[in-house]
């Protein structure tokens, strides 16, 4: 057992050690004078009656400082928070994981883009059971993962523009130029079994710009039906953050997914934190887990009001 607050279980020693002390200080001597003469007192002392009184008020007296002292440690220690102590768990239904894909769509000089990195450096530490990627316009730099640390830095690295290979690979092309719907494949595609339903929450955060530009008659490898599709067969709540009127795929997407989508940049933070606290809704993996507190105070509870319920009814046995 441990205590989280041991300076409440000290302050309640020494209350309980003072109130005893002040219980056994001399009281002040009586002259000769100040007492009652009684005659006969060794015979009324004997008398059975007599005996019975002062026998229950001895009793009396001793469940009563027992159950008082009882009490009053069990509270003291109800009031320092106990931890480690046998507990009562409940049963509950085991929410499905979520999977979060960061789809960066402009460059890290996008001050959008490094916000929302530094984001995630900062809060990827304190995710449970998600799994977290990070998909540049044309490379999977993170792929979904549960390596929280791996990924932080990550994050970092790049968000300082520090990371230890290109954030997008220097490829050229003859006849194609990447575009917001491919680059929204790409991060759909970084899930696993992205064809079809999956037993594990979906979501893709998305900043960059509405459009990129395409040179000439170049056709994206993805349209925008296929893309939508794609996107509604994965179940995947998409979430965007592109300045602009908001026509672009990105935001028309989230509008059908039952994600958010923003076209004010100047706060990133806030809006990452919007879209967090809306993840995908959670269903149930069918299973349950017993739940514990990491405070088990159950215990001294059941004791505190144990003795004073013996406090209480004390009285009624005594008259009987």
């Amino acid at each position: 057992m441990d205590l989280i607050w041991w300076a409440v279980a000290a302050a309640g020693c020494l209350a309980l050690a003072g109130c005893v002390g002040l219980a056994l200080l001399p009281k002040e001597s009586v002259g000769p004078d100040e007492f009652v003469p009684l005659a006969n007192t060794q015979r009324l002392t004997r008398l059975p009656e007599y005996v019975r009184a002062a026998r229950r008020r001895t009793v009396s007296a001793v469940v009563a400082m027992v159950t008082l002292t009882i009490a009053f440690a069990a509270s003291a220690l109800v009031a320092a928070r106990p931890t480690g102590l046998p507990s009562w768990s409940r049963a509950n239904q085991v929410a499905t994981p979520e999977d979060i894909m960061v789809c960066v769509g402009g460059p890290l000089t996008d001050p959008a883009v490094s916000t929302t990195l530094r984001y995630f450096a900062d809060r990827v530490g304190s995710f449970g059971t998600e799994r977290v990627g990070l998909t540049s316009a044309n490379r999977r730099v993170i792929p979904l993962t549960r390596d929280y640390q791996y990924a932080a830095a990550q994050f970092a690295a790049f968000a300082q523009r520090e990371g230890p290979r290109p954030f997008v690979a220097p490829v050229s092309y003859i006849d194609y130029a990447a575009s917001v719907e491919d680059v929204l494949a790409m991060c759909l595609t970084g899930f696993p079994s992205f064809s079809e339903p999956s037993a594990q929450r979906r979501s893709i955060i998305y900043v960059g710009p509405e459009s990129l530009p395409r040179p000439g008659e170049v056709a994206p490898l993805f349209g925008t039906d296929r893309l939508r599709d794609l996107a509604v067969k994965a179940d995947v709540q998409v979430n965007a953050i592109t300045p602009g009127s908001g026509d672009g795929i990105a935001a028309d997407l989230a509008r059908g997914t039952g994600g958010r989508w923003f076209s004010d940049a100047a706060d990133v933070d806030a809006h990452l934190t919007e879209i967090r606290d809306h993840p995908p809704q959670a269903g149930s993996t069918g299973e349950s887990a017993d739940v514990r507190s990491t405070e088990t105070p159950g215990i001294p509870v059941l004791v505190a009001l144990l003795a004073m319920a013996v406090l209480w009814w004390w009285p009624a046995v005594m008259r009987r």
